[in-house]
């Protein structure tokens, strides 16, 4: 595990991390992922989705520290965002920062074990944040939603800074990481995704974390955030397929 002294734990101000911060259990069970993948992406969803439409997927970088940054629209989106970004399609298993909301009974047992943690939106833990830090260190990719929860709409809603403020302190932590974040567009044809309903997913080009990391630190997060939301809502346009 790689350690670092500091973690954006506010807007303003970098604050020390206390060696004494309990670490967070993430791990890839060694029997379950490589079941996991064949079994999702050759059964569950062809069978239970009508149509699934991907485009973009060269945008998907195949190493290096990777942040994919889609809209969140339902709870099938982790299982989607595997099928379309993991080791059939990149050859790597994704990491997920979700909301501890969501890391409960037996979605939560897979999540554990299929490289998930889980994070409180409203009041993130410095193990939560220092472990995602850590991820890129490591040069993973992983998966953050960045509107903070889910939104059966098909507007972008206001980010939350944490993906920005994250993915610069890991540049910093480095220079030279060259973390990268893949703005994703989710959209069903049915709000609350009915049987034989349809998916459509616009992958965009990576945003280059590396590009932010000059001058005030509350600013960089700023202007990454707008960044990444306007790539959003452009890739939301392109998204046209119709709500049921």
């Amino acid at each position: 595990m790689v350690s670092f002294n500091y973690l954006k734990h506010s807007a303003e101000t970098l604050v020390p991390i206390s060696r004494q911060v309990d670490p967070i259990d993430s791990r890839f069970s060694p029997w379950l992922t490589p079941l996991a993948y064949p079994l999702v992406g050759g059964l569950v969803l062809p069978n239970f989705f009508k149509q699934i439409k991907v485009s973009g997927q060269e945008n998907l970088p195949t190493d290096g520290p990777v942040i994919l940054a889609p809209t969140h629209r339902s709870r099938w989106d982790a299982l989607i965002l595997g099928w379309v970004a993991g080791r059939g399609v990149t050859g790597r298993d994704l990491r997920f920062m979700v909301s501890s909301s969501e890391v409960q009974g037996i979605q939560g047992w897979f999540i554990r074990r299929l490289g998930g943690f889980p994070v409180n939106p409203k009041q993130p833990a410095i193990a939560s944040l220092r472990h995602g830090v850590e991820i890129l260190q490591n040069r993973q990719m992983m998966v953050i939603f960045p509107e903070g929860g889910i939104f059966r709409d098909t507007e972008v809603h206001p980010l939350k800074p944490g993906l920005a403020r994250l993915a610069l302190q890991a540049e910093t932590s480095q220079p030279g990481l060259g973390v990268q974040i893949v703005p994703i567009s989710l959209r069903y044809s049915d709000p609350y995704v009915a049987w034989r309903s349809t998916i459509s997913i616009q992958i965009g080009a990576p945003l280059q974390a590396a590009h932010y990391n000059q001058g005030i630190a509350k600013q960089n997060a700023q202007h990454l955030t707008q960044d990444l939301e306007t790539a959003l809502k452009q890739l939301a346009i392109t998204n046209d397929l119709p709500m049921t």
